[in-house]
């Protein structure tokens, strides 16, 4: 079942850089719902709520969103968010509206079950993520939360197509040309395998070897 966000915002009458700045500076973004018979609204939100949303919830943009506007409400979905380049603060969103019966083409992220009791990953393979999300066509009360791939019996150089996917009813990929490819298992290059050898060759007795370390990289 579609998952429904309730988002507070108020109407706002200006347009423009100026009194965007001064918006934000407030706290609050701009953003325009559009769609629909209605002419285009626009309403202003809470920048915290906005950014926490992106940050935390992977679901945002196929999620069904219910606008609470002083005066009534708003059903919408979320379609396009402008990011600051450095900060990645929210600058501005659009939402589109949602009727009763409608379909939308949504992207959907991908969520990988049993990647601990894969046999492949356990015998030493790579998951290689061709995609993360996919895009889905979808009726309005019935948008996945996520596309759920499990690895369980994957062995190095076995690879999950969309057809080896369950999806809900009357949901189909945009892409229906092929049997396009979600991840594969694939097997450590020559070098990689012999510096594990090396590494395990340096291992004193008794002592019980660290796998898969890695560097933290350095923040500015």
């Amino acid at each position: 079942m579609t998952e429904t966000l309730t988002l507070q915002c108020e109407k706002r009458e200006g347009s423009g850089k100026g009194p965007a700045r001064a918006m934000r500076r407030d706290g609050w973004i701009p953003a325009i719902v559009y769609g629909g018979s209605e002419p285009p609204l626009k309403v202003a939100l809470f920048q915290r709520q906005i950014k926490r949303e992106l940050e935390m919830n992977p679901r945002f943009f196929s999620s069904i969103v219910e606008l609470d506007i002083k005066g009534g409400k708003e059903r919408v979905l979320p379609r396009e968010a402008q990011l600051h380049p450095v900060s990645d603060m929210p600058l501005h969103l659009d939402f589109i509206r949602v009727a009763q019966g409608a379909t939308v083409t949504v992207e959907v992220p991908v969520h990988f079950l049993n990647e601990e009791t894969c046999p492949g990953l356990k015998r030493g393979g790579v998951l290689n993520i061709v995609r993360r999300e996919i895009e889905l066509v979808c009726p309005i009360e019935n948008i996945p939360g996520q596309i759920e791939v499990d690895l369980a019996g994957i062995e190095i150089g076995d690879s999950v197509h969309i057809s080896q996917v369950s999806l809900p009813a009357d949901v189909t990929p945009t892409i229906t040309d092929r049997d396009f490819t979600i991840c594969a298992v694939v097997g450590r290059g020559p070098q990689e395998e012999e510096e594990t050898e090396d590494e395990a060759a340096e291992v004193e007795p008794g002592e019980v070897p660290r796998a898969g370390e890695e560097e933290e990289d350095e923040e500015d």
